[in-house]
């Protein structure tokens, strides 16, 4: 059962503006990336499921974060379809993302009040995430579509809400084009979490990589 609500969910990806996301078979280094990114001040991580059983570490990482990560909202990211959605939120899954726009999911996440962030490319598709129920629209792939398309999309529809993910990167030009575009948040993965980090388990270095991402996306907000 999700910890925090999608209303809880929703505001804590738009005042913080970033969602880490990683994919880690080893549980141990699950926990010090989480603890990483919670103590560089994320509010929200994704973890991808992508490999064999990763629905089995991510049980054991949200049961971790819930007794001893205060406030880290954990999801479940590329999720093709509504059993795996159900298998996530029966695992205590907070959020929901998947890589396409899967009608099927949005009942599953709607009876439970849990958040469903669709990957879509086109304002056809984002038109009908809303009328599921979105809240937040995941556009994939970012890198390929790019903050014009933000744009584009925001000028007709002002309320929606946009979350790139892949060609993101931490680096005040590249977020300072797409927070400037209109997007309420973004997702980010090897290039915050990299795989030099992880491999010489430099948490220290993750944690100062969030905090200085985070506070980036921050001064430009203010601009």
């Amino acid at each position: 059962m999700a910890k925090y609500s999608r209303l809880e969910v929703v505001t804590a990806m738009i005042e913080t503006g970033l969602v880490p996301l990683f994919y880690h078979p080893d549980v141990e280094i699950g926990k010090q990336i989480l603890k990483a990114c919670h103590s560089g001040g994320a509010k929200v991580v994704e973890f991808t499921n992508r490999g064999d059983f990763a629905h089995e570490v991510f049980g054991s990482l949200c049961r971790y974060a819930n007794t001893e990560l205060p406030g880290l909202m954990l999801g479940a990211g590329s999720v093709p379809d509504a059993a795996t959605a159900a298998l996530f939120i029966q695992l205590g899954a907070n959020f929901i993302v998947s890589p396409s726009l899967r009608e099927d999911i949005a009942p599953i996440c709607n009876r439970r009040k849990i958040l469903w962030s669709p990957g879509c490319g086109s304002l056809s598709e984002i038109g009908k995430a809303e009328e599921l129920g979105c809240e937040i629209i995941k556009l994939f792939p970012g890198g390929s579509l790019g903050p014009s398309f933000v744009k584009a999309i925001l000028g007709p529809q002002p309320w929606t809400r946009i979350m790139p993910t892949g060609g993101v990167s931490p680096t005040r030009e590249n977020l300072e084009l797409w927070f400037q575009s209109g997007v309420a948040c973004a997702g980010m993965g090897s290039k915050l979490i990299s795989k030099e980090i992880i491999s010489n388990k430099n948490w220290s270095a993750l944690s100062e990589n969030i905090q200085k991402t985070l506070d980036l996306i921050d001064q430009i907000r203010k601009k």
